[in-house]
């Protein structure tokens, strides 16, 4: 797959992943003001545009780098991701206990 076909390939998935979002809004308005927790990078994440695969729940960003990289051929499970994604994950748990702790000290 040379650049160009790798250029394409992602933009497309973006334009995908912009489009659920909006779908999901059109078709309920609340999903903006509800949050989950990526099971991918940890953030607390808007659920529109989220998408469940198996036990795991994505946010839209999420979803964009696991279907762009199946599309280029860089994973082939959810798994793969979640790994690959592990320090983010622990990453966004230390600052999420930091801020809490900050948060109940003052």
């Amino acid at each position: 797959m040379d650049e160009k076909e790798t250029q394409r390939i992602i933009e497309d998935m973006q334009a995908v992943a912009a489009q659920m979002v909006q779908d999901d809004i059109e078709e309920n308005p609340d999903v903006q003001n509800e949050f989950f927790d990526c099971s991918a990078c940890g953030k607390n994440k808007c659920m529109a545009g989220s998408i469940q695969y198996g036990r795991y729940r994505l946010c839209n960003d999420c979803v964009l780098l696991a279907e762009t990289g199946f599309a280029l051929k860089k994973i082939k499970t959810i798994q793969e991701l979640i790994d690959a994604m592990e320090d983010k994950r622990l990453s966004e748990i230390c600052d999420f206990i930091k801020k809490d702790s900050n948060a109940h000290n003052n």
